[in-house]
């Protein structure tokens, strides 16, 4: 190793696993998870800025609702080049850049919060606190080259559920700060997180590594594009993590505006699911390494469904006691398939790499280096289903006052994924037993 870099890789040798590799993998997914929890805070820190937005801000929910639309939006666009920031600087090195870079809009807000900003500001800073959902594309595209195929799941759900949780971390945090200091206080928060935003880059500096044979391959990216496998696991995932990240923004906001809750019994909710559903994600992923991702996946989608018909049937009944029941299940499920749906990725390519006549470590490379590739446009798409979740909030607020139109199309969106998971990845290996089992690589 010179310079913090690694020049030889191959999680996929056993011995070399055993003696070397695992240890260095495992050092750098706990630091992976650090800097990725402290994005995801950053990110979705306006789900909880509007919450202490009062009448006195002159903000309507339509607009706090547009307001973290565009934070998902930015956060699911600058994923791509994220994605591909790790082949070109390293991994260490953009973990610790992409970390330093979460100081601009935690400063921002600290700047602007506060009643008389216009509602212009206002957008501009939410927008710029996206750049914290580009941490995870980077972060998964950088544990995905560090683990053995046979390990994946497990990794990736742990880097990914562990990021996850920053979401109902800055949510307990701004709960604490409104049941103490009260709703007037935000700034609090945001001072709150400048340190450990420079912690997270600190630890990424000292401890991380950049892996010399991850090299930034256009042809893996063009080749990623055009697979049709890509665009049908993004779809999958606008329907488990798009979940996730559009009701983490929406929940506060959904029962303030459906529900009248005060922004301190609001607070005292919202973290619940996402925090359920951060902590099953590493669940997810450790049950398609031993069940197949995508057997998983169909039964997770079927449940969503369930879950969103209990929410349908709250909304419409008026009880707040059901309807928290319904949307609790609806994270935990989303956390779950989050965990299934992306390590089915990687299975997925290293199958067909297995398909075109290759095999051992050759067969492994190229799953890892078209998976990689792949994970940024998917993990991209899949963080618009987020916005699409929160503009569809916004319509059905500002046509009925509620949110059971939206709702209803989720549900449909579920079925969708369920017939798409069962027709591509369970029913066509059933019809085909001569190609490669996909239930081999975990998918």
């Amino acid at each position: 190793m010179a310079g913090r870099w690694i020049e030889h890789w191959d999680p996929e040798d056993e011995t070399f696993w055993r003696d070397t590799g695992e240890r260095v993998a495992h050092r750098n997914l706990w630091f992976s998870v650090l800097s990725e929890h402290i994005g995801f805070s950053i990110w979705t820190l306006w789900s909880v800025m509007v919450l202490f937005m009062g009448p006195e801000y002159g903000v309507d929910p339509a607009g706090k609702f547009f307001l973290i639309s565009t934070a998902t939006l930015v956060g699911a666009v600058v994923r791509v080049p994220y994605t591909f920031a790790v082949a070109r600087f390293g991994g260490r090195n953009w973990t610790v850049f992409s970390a330093l870079t979460l100081l601009v809009p935690t400063v921002a807000a600290l700047v602007v919060m506060e009643p008389g900003t216009s509602y212009g500001t206002f957008l501009a800073v939410s927008a710029l606190t996206g750049i914290g959902g580009g941490n995870f594309a980077s972060s998964m595209t950088n544990i995905n080259a560090f683990f053995p195929l046979r390990r994946k799941g497990w990794a990736l759900g742990l880097n990914a559920g562990g990021g996850n949780i920053g979401v109902p971390v800055v949510q307990l945090a701004g709960l604490l700060v409104i049941g103490t200091a009260g709703a007037t206080h935000p700034r609090i928060v945001l001072a709150a997180y400048l340190p450990l935003i420079l912690l997270a880059a600190w630890c990424a500096a000292r401890h991380m590594d950049n892996l010399a044979p991850v090299r930034n391959d256009t042809g893996a990216a063009k080749e990623a594009v055009r697979d049709r496998h890509t665009w049908i696991m993004a779809v999958l995932y606008i329907g488990t993590f798009g979940s996730f990240i559009g009701y983490s923004f929406a929940f506060g906001l959904v029962l303030q505006t459906q529900f009248g809750r005060t922004p301190l019994q609001a607070a005292s909710l919202t973290f619940i699911g996402p925090l359920l559903g951060s902590l099953i994600r590493p669940v997810g992923g450790r049950l398609a390494d031993r069940y197949g991702g995508a057997r998983i996946t169909l039964g997770n989608f079927a449940a969503m469904a369930a879950a969103t018909g209990v929410v349908v049937y709250a909304s419409e009944i008026a009880s707040l006691t059901v309807f928290l029941v319904g949307f609790t299940a609806l994270f935990v499920l989303s956390g779950l398939g989050n965990g299934s749906t992306y390590k089915m990725i990687p299975g997925i390519f290293h199958a067909r790499a297995v398909a075109q006549g290759l095999r051992g470590e050759e067969a492994a490379a190229r799953g890892r280096r078209i998976s990689g590739a792949a994970m940024g446009l998917i993990g991209a798409v899949g963080a618009l289903g987020g916005l699409a979740i929160n503009l569809a909030f916004r319509q059905s607020f500002q046509t009925s006052g509620e949110g059971t139109a939206a709702f209803w199309s989720f549900l449909a969106f579920y079925a969708v994924c369920s017939a798409l998971t069962w027709s591509v990845y369970l029913r066509r290996a059933a019809a085909v037993p001569a190609q490669p089992r996909l239930g081999h690589a975990g998918v």
